[in-house]
């Protein structure tokens, strides 16, 4: 009389794909907890150093075109992760590649705005200011090449229907990121 045995993975204790994804999600919604403390005391240090002031040389306008580019790519990281979810890889993809290509459009636009910038790192709003821009610049920035990862994946067929956690937990990612910058336009451009 032969004994079934588990399966190698049960012997190890990881379980299949769809058992680890509540903890995944546990994990990062703790991270995403974690990030926004560090972003919310940026935000704070700006008003502790120069209360509501800031200089008149901001460039609105490219604030402006930045936030739009960066919330406008929500949208395409949204539509991303529901043609994934449908089986529709090419959509999800062209999608996947659009937010790319904002992200990165969006870190130039930050990168630009350093470069034109009146004020330097020591002054008070100078601090503030490349502090919080250069913290979720970075978040952009590894978003993007998480992004690509993703992209690339997805064209080998990593992702079919039902097993897309990849690409959500990345899009979950993109949205906490837009979500933060939500908050840092107005406390940079508009206060």
């Amino acid at each position: 009389m032969a004994v079934a045995s588990a399966p190698a993975h049960a012997e190890h204790g990881h379980g299949s794909t769809h058992s680890r994804i509540p903890i995944n999600r546990m994990g990062i919604w703790l991270f995403f907890f974690s990030d926004a403390l560090l972003f919310a005391m940026l935000a704070a240090s700006r008003f502790y150093l120069t209360g509501t002031e800031r200089p008149h040389e901001l460039n609105q306008a490219l604030g402006l075109g930045i936030t739009s580019v960066l919330l406008l790519s929500s949208l395409t990281a949204y539509r991303a992760e529901t043609a994934f979810e449908h089986g529709n890889v090419a959509h999800g993809r062209a999608m996947l590649l659009a937010t790319i290509l904002m992200g990165a459009a969006f870190a130039i636009g930050v990168g630009f705005e350093w470069s034109i910038a009146h004020w330097v790192p020591s002054d008070p709003f100078g601090t503030a200011f490349f502090s919080m821009t250069g913290m979720h610049a970075l978040h952009v920035v590894s978003g993007v090449l998480f992004l690509i990862v993703v992209y690339v994946r997805a064209g080998k067929g990593h992702f079919p229907v039902g097993n897309t956690w990849a690409v959500t937990s990345m899009v979950m990612y993109w949205h906490f990121v837009d979500v933060v910058w939500v908050f840092f336009y107005p406390t940079l451009y508009l206060v």
